[in-house]
């Protein structure tokens, strides 16, 4: 095989790809000199938009919080299980109420000090505190004064309930030098300076950022983690157009392609050099709808747009894909798959309009979708031609995803239909239950406006109980709730597509998070 290095790739295969967003002033000039070095180029058409590990979210975040911060566990293999991380070894109580963690004496920050209990005390109530971010995953289960450190190298977290899921959640949970956030509190406990500096012990560091463009990750010298492959270094370049991800994977630009449609995918069948990556994972993409401002906010809106859907043409645009049953992904603890759910049909949709302030309809509605993602602007188009029998327009805005994020903050700012990917962290149904309907998730970009106690109190239940057979009667009245509310139009369950050059040495899928690719273990 030949190893492709980043001294091989010309400025003017850049430049010519207007898709990219590169410029040869953008694009760090040290690295086209680098001789011999392996810097793995990951193309993705998602900015990072913060770097704080505790408010950040989104796929492009997490890869960059995998790749530059550290948790307790990690999670490995296909089903995914948990694996050592600053953690070396940890034991549970027989009631699942109290876990102990020994940290490896080796860990060390960026800086070169030393992890320390206290640093994963202090990460932990930091996210609590903040209630942001990942946070939403141990909400309820983990209390600031319920994690305590033993001794230096020592952890104890004592449980305000059971939670079945902990070790699949707690990688989500990463951990920030303690010193040096303090020494940058500000007035923000800190954010402001970790939304652009990194507090990690992670296997790489922020070398360069520029949005737009690229972020470079350089291999930490001397890092702490055992194992690992020979890179020295990451860039994740934005390329905002799915084909044109294709084109640069297929001439070796890139080494990795994390964005591609399935006419991409079809389209690499017998691409020299190419490795096709599809695998089932638990990765939703559902449509959110306002219900809280706008035409959106009257259920029976909401409902006359999702029976208008044309479902059989969204599957047929997917390629890869199955139509969701409801809210849950098939398969997953507790879904129904004899849920009846919302399909195309105008007579309903025309009921449903008919009690609302526009009979008629005569209204347009908004809908945004992630800049140069070609699916879910084939999505908007479908769903376009739907909403006109209802005499119902829809004005398409392609944005970028950190302007998408910010949409989120508010019901006034919230279009009246935004699309969402949503690929599960850990293979629970917790996860997308509580981070896309649980109404503390309000604000973000998951679940940005969708309130209902009712909803909210299953979810709680459901997280917490610990008899799968309840859980699964719990989960069952949830998703009966959810359809009648109408928060969503429930779209397709898509297989993960993936493209790499068969080049990168030592990839292993896990279903959790794999566009969020940890790179530590690859070679070139």
């Amino acid at each position: 095989m030949t190893q492709i290095d980043i001294k091989s790739l010309s400025r003017r295969s850049f430049l010519a790809l207007s898709g990219a967003g590169l410029a040869a002033a953008t694009f760090p000039s040290d690295l086209f000199a680098q001789s011999g070095r392996n810097i793995l180029i990951i193309a993705s058409g998602q900015d990072i938009p913060n770097y704080d590990p505790h408010t950040a979210t989104g796929y492009s975040a997490s890869f960059f919080l995998r790749n530059t911060y550290d948790p307790l566990v990690r999670v490995s293999s296909n089903p995914p299980e948990p694996v050592p991380a600053l953690a070396a070894s940890w034991e549970s109580s027989a009631d699942g109420r109290v876990y102990t963690f020994a940290l490896n004496t080796d860990a060390r920050f960026h800086d070169g000090t030393p992890v320390t209990a206290d640093d994963v005390v202090y990460s932990y109530q930091r996210a609590l505190r903040l209630a942001r971010g990942n946070s939403w995953m141990i909400r309820g289960i983990v209390e600031p004064e319920g994690v305590t450190a033993v001794d230096a190298h020592t952890v104890r977290f004592d449980l305000a309930a059971p939670f079945a899921a902990f070790l699949q959640v707690i990688p989500w949970i990463f951990i920030v030098n303690k010193a040096e956030t303090e020494a940058n509190l500000g007035d923000d406990d800190g954010a402001t300076w970790l939304q652009a500096n990194v507090a990690g012990s992670g296997p790489f560091k922020l070398r360069r950022a520029e949005a737009g463009a690229l972020y470079h990750l350089e291999r930490v010298a001397d890092a702490w983690q055992p194992g690992g492959g020979n890179l020295d270094g990451v860039i994740w370049q934005i390329v905002r157009e799915t084909s044109t991800q294709r084109l640069m994977l297929q001439r070796g630009e890139v080494h990795i392609a994390v964005d591609l449609t399935s006419e991409d995918m079809d389209a690499l069948v017998d691409a020299p050099g190419v490795v096709r990556v599809l695998e089932p994972e638990y990765r939703t993409f559902s449509i959110k709808m306002n219900t809280e401002h706008g035409p959106m906010a009257d259920i029976n809106m909401r409902k006359a747009v999702a029976y208008a859907m044309n479902y059989q043409a969204m599957l047929e645009a997917s390629g890869y894909a199955e139509l969701m049953v409801g809210p849950l992904p098939s398969g997953i603890l507790g879904h129904n798959p004899d849920l009846e759910v919302y399909r195309m049909n105008l007579d309903r949709a025309r009921e449903h309009l008919a009690m609302t302030d526009t009979p008629e309809g005569g209204i347009t509605l908004r809908m945004v979708h992630v800049n140069g993602l070609e699916q879910q602007r084939r999505w908007a188009l479908i769903l376009l031609d739907s909403l006109s029998a209802l005499n119902i327009q829809l004005e398409i805005q392609p944005m970028n995803w950190p302007d998408m994020v910010a949409a989120c903050q508010s019901p006034e700012t919230f279009p009246d239909l935004f699309p969402v990917y949503q690929t599960a962290n850990y293979g629970d149904p917790d996860n997308i239950a509580f981070a896309a309907y649980h109404s503390s998730r309000n604000g973000g970009w998951q679940n940005a406006v969708y309130h209902n106690p009712a909803a909210d109190a299953l979810i709680e239940a459901g997280r917490t109980e610990i008899d799968p057979a309840r859980r699964v009667e719990i989960y069952g009245e949830l998703q009966n709730l959810l359809v009648a509310d109408c928060p969503d139009i429930f779209g397709v369950l898509e297989k993960r597509r993936l493209g790499m050059r068969d080049t990168v040495q030592g990839f292993h899928f896990t279903p959790v998070a794999s566009n969020a690719i940890e790179v530590w273990p690859l070679s070139l």
